[in-house]
């Protein structure tokens, strides 16, 4: 028996770019309907993300020329372009509801999908790949509305089983970081024994990024702040340097049995990476998929010429890569780091507290 589907929901709604105050708490916003190819899942749980407010603020513009601050990602940039405040470097159309992290169970089906699916537990993919050219791809939660509501549509393919003991709350940790980690260790392919450097190590993408790492065999040496060095230890992190060091090649230096490492998975970028790019040894490969240290940034060219590495930016993932984590978490290969959760009402004040950064792993909004 299919469930009754109400005309409206609870639904938290970005109204342009800006602050926190761009956010705003809808009682009877009107449910999607589910279109040709799409699913309608009423939504259990969705994980706060970087790309949640990088959107809204229109940090994505390269006329932000800072990395993402507590002042800046709550009340927003002075110098943004809302022409390319995207990923992709295009407009966003509002209202918009964000959330790229749901979980939840299919209730309604659009045409040209089976009834089958109605009642499947998934989760989803947050990248719309609409054709082959990465150019016209969208994102879940920016080119199209997401999970921070009680009720949303996904593409089918979009909206992937999962059989799993975890809980709604517990599985909305995994999408966004896990992808996106997976992304850039496809790039930087660690072999076993190899050391590989992982920035923002107390973060979604930094804890998912020393599991996946471990998984393969690698060792790790996690970059993040001191007081999180035991927690981000336990999650399999091989040897800790704290995010203030002033002398980073000379603390790997010290750890790893060559003094460099092979390969560096970064989402922090900023002061830092002249250092990361001068610890890595010949043939080491470097992947990226932020910056939330800062966009612009300075080494030695002769590093990446005269050591011949291997250089990769990282933000689309084709669709093996989602069904990959999720294989990871059916198998009990991958754990979730969960922080906090809000109530959906609460998302200013979870945004707020993500913006704080005095937590690892992520936070979670319960539907």
């Amino acid at each position: 028996m299919t469930e009754a589907i109400p005309q409206t929901m609870r639904a938290m709604v970005t109204t342009g770019h800006g602050g926190l105050d761009k956010l705003t708490f809808h009682e009877d916003w009107p449910v999607p309907k589910a279109g040709p190819g799409d699913v309608l899942i009423k939504v259990g749980a969705c994980g706060c993300n970087n790309t949640d407010i990088n959107t809204r603020t229109a940090w994505y513009s390269d006329s932000v020329k800072s990395g993402i601050t507590t002042d800046g990602g709550a009340g927003g940039f002075d110098e943004i372009r809302p022409e390319a405040a995207t990923w992709g470097g295009v407009a966003v159309d509002f209202p918009r509801i964000q959330g790229a992290d749901a979980v939840g169970r299919i209730v309604a089906v659009g045409a040209g999908v089976t009834a089958d699916r109605i009642g499947e537990r998934v989760m989803v993919d947050g990248w719309l790949r609409t054709g082959d050219d990465i150019e016209d791809w969208g994102y879940w939660g920016s080119e199209a509305d997401g999970g921070f509501a009680e009720y949303c549509t996904s593409p089918t393919e979009n909206a992937v089983k999962v059989e799993s003991a975890l809980s709604d709350v517990e599985l909305a940790t995994f999408m966004v970081a896990f992808s996106t980690a997976e992304g850039m260790i496809r790039h930087v392919d660690p072999k076993p024994g190899e050391w590989i450097l992982v920035t923002g190590a107390s973060g979604g993408v930094g804890t998912a990024a020393i599991q996946l790492v471990k998984r393969r065999g690698a060792r790790v040496v996690a970059l993040c702040g001191a007081s999180k060095a035991d927690e981000v230890r336990a999650l399999g992190a091989d040897a800790i340097v704290p995010r203030d060091t002033d002398d980073l090649v000379g603390a790997i230096a010290g750890i790893t049995p060559s003094g460099q490492v092979e390969g560096v998975v970064d989402v922090v970028g900023g002061p830092l990476f002249g250092a990361m790019i001068g610890a890595m040894c010949t043939g080491g490969r470097y992947a990226s998929s932020g910056a939330i240290a800062g966009p612009e940034v300075s080494f030695n060219l002769r590093h990446l010429v005269y050591r011949d590495l291997e250089f990769h930016g990282s933000t689309c993932t084709p669709a093996e890569v989602f069904h990959d984590v999720v294989r990871y978490i059916e198998a009990g290969d991958v754990r979730p780091v969960l922080s906090a959760t809000f109530p959906l009402e609460e998302l200013v004040q979870a945004q707020a507290a993500f913006l704080e950064k005095n937590y690892i792993g992520k936070i979670v909004i319960e539907i």
